[in-house]
């Protein structure tokens, strides 16, 4: 196999929930355990810092990465999805995973992790434990994939657990209300362990003191930190204090403020993170991002109309399996919207989302791509003009 067979037995012969959808899901992590024991258990090879919540884990995961980067530390980072290259999701020091790396896990272990039916997640985080077990990483930053207490990611016995918020997301599978989903979520704090909540919402506290006091775990809320990052966006205030009450409570370690600072100012060049709230142009402003959900939409809006511009242009696609009626409820009613899809099966289709965003009295046109759209958005737009990308990680990922 070369690297193309390779990625294309990944994407095509195995499930991936991010282009599938629920049909991909496993809800349980005995895969993932029978995995690493044939692999030889190397997730407990390497210290590790766990990171789940309903928005800002990607954003958290990178930023606490780099900082220890400027540290001195050899930092594995496990991250999902990815935009571009696969191997965005398993990155040393910033680097991500060599071709040929994949290529030998892969060849070497798909008959066996056949056997056990292994989905394209549980194959791709036994992957990076052995790929940070090989290469001796000092610390590694894990990202969980969708929940918490079954994620695949959740084997591992971290330093900490981190839970940046809790809002309503795949809510078809963790459950329909905050308490539900958060129950999910508190699953990855671990026995005489830290863990660390970014945002204190009191009406699932007592879940997450509950849960750390069962397992005689040491709870912090996060505090406000005079830190500020190359991740623009006022969103990433959150995130920043997030990941700094996460370092200043990580033990053994050795972590000063100098270090902070240059790892939060560093993190695109660090970790190469890409769209979240990236400016693609100037003239006219093209700004992308990741948001995809209700909260996280929120604070992207909140963010839009700190900018002075003229007409807003806003090229939108969703995936179908999300609830889109809360999103489109927010979504201002004077832009001018590109409705389009992304070229993965979980795509709503583009006609279907112009029709129902024209009952939240949203109204565009339809193109037949990403691209398209962004193409005429911007052919459209004034140089006084904004013209925002989003709706999913997968439009986005078209653009970049």
């Amino acid at each position: 196999m070369n690297y193309q067979d390779t990625i294309d037995y990944l994407f095509k012969k195995l499930p991936i929930y991010q282009r599938s959808g629920k049909c991909a899901y496993k809800a349980d992590i005995g895969n993932i355990t029978e995995a690493c024991n044939i692999l030889g258990d190397p997730h407990l090879n390497f210290k590790s810092i766990h990171v789940a919540g309903t928005n800002g884990k990607g954003s958290c995961s990178h930023m606490i990465s780099s900082v220890l980067q400027e540290s001195g530390y050899k930092v594995g980072l496990y991250t999902s999805p990815h935009l571009k290259d696969f191997r965005e999701r398993i990155r040393i020091n910033g680097k991500m995973i060599p071709e040929e790396k994949v290529i030998n896990f892969i060849s070497t272990n798909k008959q066996e992790f056949e056997k056990i039916n292994m989905s394209f997640f549980e194959m791709t985080v036994a992957l990076a434990f052995q790929y940070f077990s090989n290469e001796k990483v000092d610390i590694a930053v894990i990202e969980c994939g969708l929940g918490g207490r079954l994620d695949s990611t959740n084997i591992i016995n971290p330093e900490i657990s981190v839970i940046t918020n809790i809002g309503l997301d795949h809510t078809n599978l963790l459950g329909n209300t905050l308490e539900k989903i958060a129950i999910e979520k508190a699953g990855i704090i671990k026995k005489e362990k830290i863990v660390v909540i970014g945002r204190k919402q009191k009406e699932i506290i007592h879940i997450f003191e509950e849960k750390a006091e069962k397992e005689n775990s040491i709870l912090f809320y996060s505090d406000n930190h005079n830190f500020s990052s190359d991740l623009k966006g006022d969103y990433q205030r959150e995130n920043i204090n997030t990941a700094v009450t996460t370092l200043k409570n990580l033990r053994n370690f050795n972590i000063n403020d100098e270090d902070i600072i240059n790892g939060l100012n560093k993190v695109i060049k660090n970790t190469t993170l890409l769209g979240r709230w990236q400016t693609l142009s100037k003239f006219p402003l093209v700004i992308c991002d990741t948001a995809h959900n209700e909260d996280s939409f929120k604070k992207v809006l909140h963010q839009i109309y700190e900018i002075n511009y003229s007409k807003l242009h806003f090229v939108l696609g969703v995936v179908k399996d999300k609830n889109i009626y809360n999103i489109l409820t927010l979504l201002p009613k004077d832009a001018i919207y590109y409705f389009c899809e992304a070229n993965i099966p979980r795509s709503m289709n583009k006609l279907d989302l112009k029709k129902i965003s024209s009952e939240f009295n949203l109204y565009g046109s339809v193109y037949s791509s990403v691209k398209e759209a962004l193409h005429h958005a911007k052919l459209k737009a004034t140089e006084n003009d904004l013209v925002y990308v989003g709706g999913s990680t997968f439009v986005v990922a078209e653009i970049i």
